[in-house]
């Protein structure tokens, strides 16, 4: 099974780039992110094309905001949109979010996720995010860690080995201590992150900004993760970014992530493909 995800930022924007990117890498199953699309257009727009490819889909939407899908060839049971006891923003008036969308998929149980961004520590969505995180860590500690996979745009830097410069964001979100802290919680339920597991010592990023040509320095971050439990840390055989759907025209300003399960059709070949071509 190759599982992937991908913060699309725009699934209509993307369009010409997501169904070549599904041809040339056939992935089994796909967590969507940043969608921005309401149900129904999703399906206007995509659900003809992904049957021709063979793909079932579970889409979670929310108009021009957020918006999380699951795609798969290999099943999609027990579909269950958004968390138990989500959180709302800006206050429990609110309609939830569009963050997650969960199904069992291939005997495993994915969740798709887009996590809350947070803005700045001192903003009410920091909160938000940190009630967010609390929230998808007791629905995981309430199921099957072992069949659990967690994937998408967690909106966290692991540890400091996953920003360009530390430095640079001693103020900001995704790595203070609380998210870091957040993250570690949820992986405490069983999950393992398998990237880094497999690449321990690599820098590897999965997000650059638009701005000042920081995807061609490779001034990024490692913010989209695929988390596993037990049933499926086991069976992996590659787990690597796919940073050649971050080049051309009109990219996202996010890179598919790529786990390969019981066997890797192109083999082993991580942690970056291709590799930056500027000098780190």
């Amino acid at each position: 099974m190759r599982l992937a995800t991908w913060n699309v930022n725009s699934a209509k924007s993307r369009l010409p780039r997501l169904l070549p990117w599904l041809d040339e890498r056939a992935p089994d199953v796909v967590c969507l992110q940043e969608t921005k699309l309401s149900d129904a257009d999703f399906a206007e727009t995509f659900d003809a094309v992904l049957a021709e490819r063979g793909y079932q889909v579970a889409h979670h939407g929310q108009g021009r905001w957020n918006g999380v899908a699951l795609l798969s060839r290999v099943g999609l049971d027990d579909v269950v949109r958004g968390l138990p006891d989500e959180p709302r923003f800006p206050d429990e008036d609110a309609a939830p979010d569009a963050r997650a969308v969960t199904a069992t998929c291939g005997g495993l149980r994915v969740t798709s996720v887009y996590v809350p961004n947070g803005r700045a520590p001192e903003d009410p969505h920091y909160a938000y995010k940190l009630r967010w995180l609390e929230a998808l860590r007791t629905m995981v500690a309430a199921g099957d860690a072992a069949t659990t996979v967690v994937a998408g745009d967690m909106n966290i830097a692991p540890t400091d080995a996953d920003v360009w410069d530390p430095e640079l964001f001693v103020e900001s979100t995704h790595v203070t201590k609380p998210e870091r802290d957040a993250l570690a919680a949820l992986q405490a339920t069983g999950l393992r992150d398998v990237v880094r597991d497999r690449w321990p010592d690599e820098r590897v990023f999965s997000y650059w900004d638009y701005r000042a040509g920081r995807f061609h320095k490779d001034l990024g971050m490692r913010i989209d993760l695929v988390l596993t439990g037990d049933a499926a840390t086991g069976r992996v055989q590659a787990a690597w970014i796919d940073r050649k759907a971050r080049k051309g025209t009109g990219p996202s300003d996010h890179a598919p992530v790529i786990v390969d399960l019981d066997e890797a059709p192109d083999g082993d070949i991580g942690p970056v493909v291709p590799p930056p071509s500027a000098r780190r």
